[in-house]
């Protein structure tokens, strides 16, 4: 499991309030207080690039004898604070006799030869020949950006080479098509990287170049990264990550920070709000009615307002979805376990937010 650890990157504590794991700010935290979210869409994303532009304020050298991209990647990507393995994105399996698998390495046992069997090296996400014009590494840039940068097993990194994403289910694999599907444990840490990537160099890193399958409705966001990011929550370890990162390079993963900023600026499949705060929009409020708050079988909900088209997600006391669909009016929860769950109702801007319990 990945875990929340610190380092000695880290600037300030991270305290986490537990009450509910998927909600860990009551209010828009103070990185994005100059942001203006009633804005446009597109409005939104531009005020985030200038946002994570601006506060980029240390460029590292890819490889130095000083502060480099090895230095933040050995301490942001351990597993936890006690540990000396970091994690390495696409793994699966440290039990059997492979090492191309491997879910986690010490962080010693780092390549810097032509020979790196067993060893782990740099990660592009955003793969440097798919941007346009490619990332390059030999001086500080786009390609040295350390959100954009992960801990991987020099074969595991060989084999996805500059594959593209594309949707598929269980461990990392080739697709049948020949792209590369990241794996249920990765695929929403890669969503999120990749949605920054677009965000922070947005005529450089176009995230459409890089997943398979259909776009949004604006043409922008492949609807692949956008499932991912709803499924895959947003792990402590993320949160780690992006918080040992922000102490050295000065800017932050937004879409970490909430996955549903996502959701505001491209649409898609409805992503946890996590601050609690972008929810709900004035007069939208009142778009939807759901009912009854206790039932053992069925919720329904009432279109009020002008929207015929909407997604529904149901989270658990622990922060797991549970159930999620697109244009139900009568949801049968009788399979569900008898307890408290979070039902959230998207329709275009608006989201409702309900308590139910399931007797």
């Amino acid at each position: 499991m990945k875990v929340l650890y610190e380092s000695f990157f880290f600037r300030k504590c991270l305290l986490l309030v537990v009450a509910y794991p998927c909600i860990l700010f009551s209010q828009t935290p103070a990185y994005y207080s100059g942001i203006d979210f009633s804005r446009s869409s597109e409005n939104i994303k531009t005020q985030l690039t200038t946002l994570i532009s601006n506060t980029h304020s240390v460029l590292l050298p890819y490889t130095s004898s000083s502060l480099d991209t090895w230095d933040v990647l050995v301490e942001s990507d351990l597993e936890s604070q006690i540990s000396d393995e970091v994690l390495l994105i696409y793994g699966y399996d440290n039990t059997d006799l492979l090492t191309s698998n491997d879910y986690s390495r010490n962080k010693d046992l780092s390549c810097h030869s032509s020979s790196c069997l067993g060893l782990w090296n740099r990660e592009h996400v955003f793969s440097k020949s798919l941007a346009d014009p490619s990332l390059v590494d030999s001086y500080p840039s786009a390609g040295t950006d350390v959100h954009n940068l992960r801990a991987c097993d020099s074969q595991m990194n060989s084999s996805r080479n500059n594959r593209i994403f594309q949707d598929g289910t269980g461990n990392s694999h080739i697709t049948s098509l020949g792209n590369f599907f990241p794996g249920n444990e990765w695929k929403g840490d890669v969503a999120r990287i990749i949605m920054y990537m677009f965000t922070r160099y947005p005529e450089q890193c176009e995230a459409k170049n890089i997943g398979f399958g259909d776009l949004d409705e604006t043409s922008t966001m492949p609807a692949v990264f956008l499932a991912w990011n709803a499924q895959d929550l947003v792990s402590q370890y993320e949160r780690g990550r992006n918080e040992s990162i922000y102490s050295v390079q000065g800017n932050r993963n937004p879409y970490i920070d909430n996955p549903y900023l996502a959701t505001l600026i491209w649409g898609g499949e409805l992503a946890e709000d996590t601050w609690g705060t972008l929810g709900l929009k004035g007069e939208l409020k009142e778009s939807f009615a759901i009912y009854p708050t206790y039932t053992k079988d069925y919720v329904y909900i009432d279109q009020i307002g002008n929207y015929n088209k909407y997604n529904f997600v149901i989270i658990n006391a622990l922060g797991q979805r549970v159930m999620s669909s697109k244009l139900e009016h009568m949801i049968d929860i009788s399979s569900l376990d008898a307890g408290v769950y979070i039902m959230k109702v998207q329709g275009g801007k608006a989201v409702i937010t309900q308590r139910i319990i399931k007797s």
